[in-house]
């Protein structure tokens, strides 16, 4: 043996013992800290999270998003599975140049699939690379700053990764061309099994080879051998970094992706969305019923980072931070200091940070943080935050950065990151590896509201109007009907003309938008005069209604949604309600997902779903075009129409196509597509109960949102939603005042706009035009 060979034997066998310990003993670290976490089943169903597990890891389903990202994704990923033999090849080559894996080493298939998976992978870094340094907050043109989507991401660690896959790469294909060039001049031992180099073995490095030909059989042997022990260091100088480094998620994602996804929410695959988890008590949905029994430490909510449940933990230790929930975040896009990617980050860096102290032993920690030996500064300013959201002073500096501290000194999270969030889902739906960023910001929020009584001043008067008159407005019960009044038709109540449901064919869920506001009110007129039009059996509630609760338990008040859910399960069974019809989008989601944790089972379509349907069936026909209608029914209809995808209708509940159906089924409609729409379709603002409070920081997100869509051209921009329609109508107005839109622009429902191009007795639809003049924002 040469001097270098035993150089690279001894040191490459120091460093790869050295790295498997350090290895093993992290992999300890993150089970010990995930059991620091709440309990929470999520092994259900094992064969369809086996099947999701693979579809996301080989399809890159949730990777396709961006796809010249997730194609080069897919082959540096694959690489990196698949090159890993090369590893243990680089090992026999250290102690014998010309060695081969047994049985495979030289088997065409293995040479084949290892060419070309190691320059694909090659060419896969690259680009990824160049992206990155494209959109690099840095890079011009204007400097992106907050605008790239890894504003705020560890830079080192980024680098480190790609240098690092780049350079094992390039050791691969070195080799393979060392090994091309050594049989070529006769260099191995003739145990390898392998005949003269050639194409057939070597057939993307040969060329490579061809350039090494000239070397003597020694010196080749001494390169590979160097180019070798190169690869085994720099694969586990990264193992030995990452080993010190558990938050080091662009890198530990590798081997934490494939158990977050088996293990995310619905086994099936769905995107975690849509209902919001119960308060759960050591593993156990909270009884409300019961909650006198409960102990006097338990967590109503998410006070500290050992209060999420192991899964949650592991969700923040997964995190790439790519950034893609930043980018399609509206308080982030709108200069408000929550990006879902900066608080998962910092929840990871202070529950990884903290459990060291929360591991110790209760003498140590019985004597205090102070006289605890053998602590890192981080663990300690970790140990001793009293809170995890409060004030961090952020303010002070204006970089949003510093809203996040994970050792304190003060708290993790600002107050301002928790209470800006629109829970509209972007993130989680953009988010690779399925973090589940909406249900722990609500955790966050039940904690401040139910235990420490602390959230936003606005929100009080919305309470207050919930508790006392179960809407948000605080008005009478018995004014719920008054958007029937004039219409020319009956509209049948339960108990009152309906004795029993069975003799209609749907309940139709008015909610306190559709019977309050007046600009939601002209939805509620439409659908209930086509549905009549239609003869459509359906009868309403009345002041049977109560508010779903969906602005209450987003807002954190779990114990208020759970009254009115509760009252309006009891409601629904008594009328034995079974086929709900709803216009709103939240009360769509609320009855249809998380009345079914109440017992509540219900058929809920919301009203573009039954509409389009209806107009399928051929039982509502729209013939009015634009130019031919008159009155308001053309001032409704419109030429150019835009369709804004409500959040909680899209994203939540993947309902798409019927409203752009209806609109395609108008004559003489042209419709435009916004740039952001469907799944990256952008919030209004409304959402997470951020109706009932002022954006005091930042834009707007209704005025972002209004922008866009009169960037397309559209003389009518189409809604499914009332909360959608408060929002953009005063985005609208905005713009109007600004300059930046006519009077000609209307915000509409897809109900009204379908009632103008449906002619009735010749007449065009009188009923609804929303020319009128929008009354105040509601306020709490």
């Amino acid at each position: 043996m040469s001097v270098v060979q035993i150089v690279a034997i001894v040191v490459c066998l120091a460093v790869t013992v050295v790295a498997i310990a350090l290895f093993a003993k992290t992999v300890n670290h993150f089970l010990a800290t995930f059991r620091l976490g709440q309990p929470e089943v999520r092994t259900d169903d094992k064969g369809a999270r086996t099947a999701t597990l693979f579809r996301e890891f080989l399809g890159h389903t949730r990777m396709s998003r961006l796809p010249l990202v997730a194609a080069a994704h897919w082959f540096t990923m694959i690489s990196f599975g698949v090159l890993f033999l090369q590893l243990v090849n680089a090992f026999g080559q250290i102690f014998r140049p010309d060695f081969a894996l047994p049985l495979i080493g030289h088997w065409l298939p293995y040479e084949w699939v290892t060419e070309f998976f190691a320059w694909t992978g090659f060419v896969g870094i690259l680009v990824l690379m160049v992206i990155r340094q494209v959109k690099h907050p840095r890079s011009a043109p204007g400097n992106l700053g907050r605008r790239s989507r890894f504003f705020g991401s560890s830079w080192w660690q980024a680098y480190y990764v790609e240098y690092t896959i780049l350079g094992v790469v390039i050791c691969i294909l070195l080799l393979r061309g060392l090994e091309y060039a050594l049989i070529w001049n006769g260099g191995t031992t003739g145990s390898s099994g392998r005949g003269p180099a050639s194409l057939l073995h070597f057939p993307m490095t040969a060329w490579l080879g061809e350039i090494f030909k000239s070397s003597s059989v020694d010196a080749l042997a001494t390169a590979i051998i160097v180019i070798a022990a190169i690869k085994i260091l720099i694969s586990f100088a990264w193992m030995i970094t990452i080993a010190l480094t558990p938050t080091m998620g662009v890198a530990w994602h590798r081997f934490l992706a494939f158990f977050n996804i088996f293990l995310k929410r619905h086994a099936d695959g769905r995107t975690s969305l849509g209902p919001l988890q119960p308060i759960r008590i050591k593993g156990e949905v909270l009884d409300f019923e019961n909650i006198d029994e409960l102990d006097e430490d338990a967590a109503l909510g998410v006070g500290k980072v050992e209060d999420f449940t192991w899964k949650g933990l592991l969700d923040f230790t997964t995190c790439t931070e790519c950034g893609r929930c930043q980018s399609q975040c509206p308080a982030w896009n709108t200069d408000k200091p929550l990006s879902p990617k900066l608080m998962v980050m910092a929840l990871r860096d202070n529950a990884h940070a903290k459990a060291p102290w929360l591991r110790a032993s209760e003498e140590v920690r019985a004597a205090g943080i102070e006289q605890a030996e053998g602590l890192s500064e981080h663990t300690k300013g970790a140990a001793v935050l009293e809170q995890l959201v409060g004030s961090t002073g952020y303010e002070e500096t204006g970089d949003p950065r510093g809203a996040y501290t994970p050792y304190g000194p003060d708290a993790v999270i600002d107050d301002d990151v928790l209470w800006s969030c629109v829970a509209c889902g972007a993130c989680v739906e953009q988010c690779p590896v399925d973090i589940e960023h909406v249900d722990y910001i609500v955790d966050m929020r039940r904690y401040k509201v139910l235990i420490e009584s602390a959230f936003p001043s606005e929100l009080g008067g919305l309470f207050k109007n919930l508790e006392k008159n179960q809407n948000p407005w605080g008005l009478a019960p018995r004014l719920r009907m008054d958007w029937a009044k004039d219409l020319p038709f009956e509209v049948p109540q339960v108990g009152v003309d309906v004795e029993s449901l069975d003799d209609v064919d749907y309940l139709f869920w008015v909610g306190c938008a559709g019977a309050y506001e007046d600009r939601a009110k002209k939805t509620t007129r439409a659908v209930a005069e086509l549905l009549h039009t239609a003869g459509v059996k359906y009868a309403c509630l009345g002041d049977g209604e109560a508010c779903t609760g969906d602005a209450a338990r987003r807002a954190g008040n779990e114990f208020l949604f759970q009254m009115l859910a509760q009252q309006n399960v009891e409601t629904l069974g008594e009328v034995g309600a079974s086929k709900i019809v709803v216009q709103c989008a939240h009360c769509f989601n609320t009855i249809k997902n998380e009345y079914a944790q109440l017992g509540g089972h219900y058929e809920v379509l919301h009203h573009t779903q039954l509409l389009n349907r209806l107009v399928r069936e051929k039982r509502l026909t729209p013939v009015t075009r634009p130019d031919e209608a008159s009155g308001e029914g053309a001032a409704s209809t419109g030429h150019k129409v835009t369709y804004h995808d409500p959040c909680y209708l899209g994203r939540h509940n993947h309902v798409y196509a019927p409203p752009r159906e209806l609109l395609g089924a108008l004559p003489g409609v042209e419709y435009a597509e916004m740039e952001r729409s469907r799944e990256k379709s952008f919030c209004c603002g409304a959402g997470g109960a951020r109706m009932w409070m002022e954006e005091q920081l930042g834009t707007r997100i209704n005025n972002n949102r209004t922008e866009e869509a009169l960037a397309t051209g559209a003389d009518r921009i189409a809604i499914g939603c009332p909360f959608c329609k408060v929002m953009l109508s005063d985005g609208l107005n905005a713009a109007i005042q600004d300059g930046k839109a006519t009077e000609e622009v209307q915000v509409v429902d897809v109900a009204q706009m379908l009632l103008a191009a449906v002619r009735r007795d010749g007449a065009s639809g009188g009923l609804v035009g929303d020319t009128s003049e929008p009354e105040p924002e509601p306020t709490a």
